[in-house]
């Protein structure tokens, strides 16, 4: 897969900017603060999974407008595309491909891919389970309609039954009760189908996840994942059942998927709390390189490669053997002092400052 040209209007400091991406290698230069990230996040956005940086769309937008305009031409299987989306600085992103609308922006993972390698990847084996669980979760959004579609059902679903267990307190009375009974019966089943999916993905990135890390490391450390549900034994929806009582005087949901765990363990131990920070680094890496693997087998086109300042977080033999271990896609790169690694050969450079694309030349 492969972005032919990017436009982004008003999307943060950039007033209108539009550039041509090379089908290999392309380096974003300039300083820190002058728009390159904003450049790969404007891609990001067009594949549905929002800003990699988790920034909302009034942060998107440049200071001064009232929205956004990302637009891409993106060519998949010998087909073109152009995609484009809005982003108003209030209200809801809407999105369309070849001038149709798409009724949801993740739909949008059908037409364009990509995998982002970033300095706050640390925090995937490094912070909170819900870090990993996002990770699980947006892979499986790239490739898997039915399970965004269990997926919106269960974030749904989660909400009005939290909802409805503050409202009716320790002492619901028989509609509150009913009413629970509907809950629960829909949660276990958009939680069953969440959570085995997650289940099956963590197995199928494990091996690849392993290859990578002693690729990178340059040990055989086993490295290895496994998906754990907040419910043991039995039934989700068992479990709900048996949570009632406590969901009710706690005002909330205490086992499902959005409570379950990405476990990663380094020689049998839990990467979180005995990894070196090396080791932590060389994980996320892995984490990506798997994910990357993973897209291009199901989807039958390699995702787009986008590297955000990564080299800089690495040393030196790090960064080497992550360049051995770059898949063949296009990627682009970005980088503050306008240098990368031996062993990158970059097609195409493009120079930004202050928001707008000042020079863009071949090596």
């Amino acid at each position: 897969m492969i972005v032919a040209w990017l436009s982004v209007d008003n999307f943060r400091n950039h007033r209108s900017t539009k550039i041509s991406f090379d089908p290999g290698r392309t380096l974003v230069a300039g300083p820190n603060g002058h728009g390159k990230t904003s450049l790969l996040e404007a891609v990001t956005m067009l594949d549905g999974s929002g800003s990699f940086r988790g920034a909302t769309a009034e942060t998107l937008v440049r200071a001064g407008s009232q929205r956004a305009y990302v637009r891409a031409e993106i060519q998949r299987k010998n087909r073109s595309s152009l995609v484009e989306m809005e982003i108003p600085a209030g209200g809801r992103s809407r999105a369309q491909v070849n001038g149709q609308r798409v009724r949801s922006l993740r739909d949008l993972a059908e037409v364009v891919t990509a995998v982002v390698f970033c300095p706050a990847d640390l925090s995937i084996p490094a912070g909170g389970p819900s870090m990993r669980r996002f990770l699980l979760d947006d892979v499986l959004a790239a490739t898997d309609r039915h399970f965004r579609a269990a997926r919106a059902d269960l974030e749904r679903i989660l909400r009005q039954r939290n909802n409805l267990l503050k409202q009716a307190g320790q002492r619901p009375d028989g509609d509150a009760l009913n009413t629970l009974d509907v809950w629960d019966h829909q949660f276990a089943a958009a939680g069953e189908i969440v959570a085995r999916c997650r289940t099956d993905l963590a197995s199928a990135m494990a091996p690849a996840a392993q290859k990578a890390y002693r690729r990178l490391a340059g040990t055989d450390a086993p490295l290895e994942l496994a998906y754990v549900t907040s419910w043991t034994n039995t039934s989700l929806a068992a479990a709900v059942t048996a949570a009632r009582s406590d969901d009710l005087r706690r005002g909330t949901t205490s086992v499902g998927p959005h409570r379950d765990e990405l476990e990663i363990t380094l020689e049998g131990l839990a990467a979180r709390t005995h990894a070196s920070q090396g080791e932590q680094r060389s994980i996320a890496l892995s984490l990506r390189l798997a994910q990357h693997h993973y897209i291009a087998d199901r989807v039958g086109t390699a995702p787009i490669v986008l590297l955000d300042d990564v080299f800089s977080e690495l040393d030196e033999g790090r960064a080497r053997r992550l360049v051995d271990c770059l898949p063949d896609a296009q990627t682009v790169v970005t980088s503050a002092t306008g240098h990368v690694p031996d062993g990158i050969d970059i097609d195409s450079r493009i120079e930004v400052h202050n928001g707008a694309v000042i020079s863009a030349s071949r090596p």
